[in-house]
């Protein structure tokens, strides 16, 4: 079981670069609320064996892809959302392409079929990001970057090896596609209800970092894929989660909820839209 530790006084907290990331919360509706979680590789030196959700870094190249082969999402737009003076459409398009490297999944399509999926996922592994965008170009194909809203923002905070500005966003799983890790940096895959992967977590059976349980703190809120697509849309105002740990419980308090004004105040830099 993760245990999660609040941030220590670092006399260099530059030390270690912080690097712009990407990661999506895909979901579905199985009998409840489900949503995808990847296994990290052992070897990493992030995140090892921890299960988190599809992402990565964002490329330098991602801007200039996402308008390619973006559309129903301006970059001025996306810049606004993140509150950055431009290349924001960036993050929606890392988001994509690294569901699409570690799961096979391709976000934001109508149905597409499955051979197509792979080509494109053997085409990115092989040539890049543009090749992924050639790829796409020559089956007629856009990416509905629309379909991808987001609604948290982490820092990882000082002292791990490697740290990440991380935008989180929430996207519907794509129809008839079936996640399948590449058996490199992501082992192991698996849908689950939010309230199962914090109780296996309780229970020793479930490695996850912070944020990762924070966000399956924010899901486990909403009944269906619809419920959490309907509020993310709304793009409430940025709020910070507040935490207490009674006895290695870890219980995480959005606001409105009454334990929220006497809870711990979250020292880690991020904030949920989530809630």
């Amino acid at each position: 079981m993760s245990t999660f530790h609040r941030n220590q006084h670092i006399d260099d907290p530059e030390a270690v670069p912080v690097r712009d990331a990407a990661t999506v919360l895909v979901i579905r509706d199985g009998p409840e609320l489900e949503v995808l979680m990847v296994q990290r590789a052992g070897r990493l030196a992030f995140g090892a064996n921890a299960w988190v959700y599809p992402g990565g870094r964002v490329d330098r190249a991602d801007a200039v892809n996402a308008a390619r082969v973006g559309i129903n999402l301006s970059d001025a737009d996306a810049s606004v959302m993140l509150d950055v003076e431009s290349g924001g459409l960036a993050w929606w398009f890392a988001a994509v392409r690294e569901t699409v490297e570690e799961v096979g999944m391709l976000l934001g399509t109508p149905a597409v079929d499955v051979s197509l999926v792979a080509e494109l996922r053997a085409t990115l592994d092989e040539h890049g990001g543009d090749g992924f965008c050639s790829l796409l170009e020559q089956h007629q194909i856009a990416l509905d970057l629309s379909a991808l809203h987001e609604v948290a923002r982490f820092v990882t905070p000082v002292g791990p090896p490697r740290r990440f500005d991380t935008r989180f966003f929430v996207a519907r799983a794509p129809v008839k596609q079936v996640p399948q890790h590449d058996a490199s940096e992501i082992v192991a895959t698996q849908w689950i209800k939010p309230a199962d992967a914090m109780s296996a977590w309780r229970a020793g059976e479930l490695e996850l970092m912070a944020v990762t349980h924070r966000m399956l703190a924010c899901l486990d809120r909403f009944d269906t894929a619809e419920e959490v697509l309907a509020r993310a849309a709304l793009r409430p105002a940025p709020a910070h989660l507040r935490v207490d740990d009674p006895d290695g419980e870890y219980l995480v308090y959005m606001p409105g909820a009454p334990e929220y004004e006497t809870a711990d105040i979250e020292v880690e830099h991020g904030s949920i839209r989530l809630y």
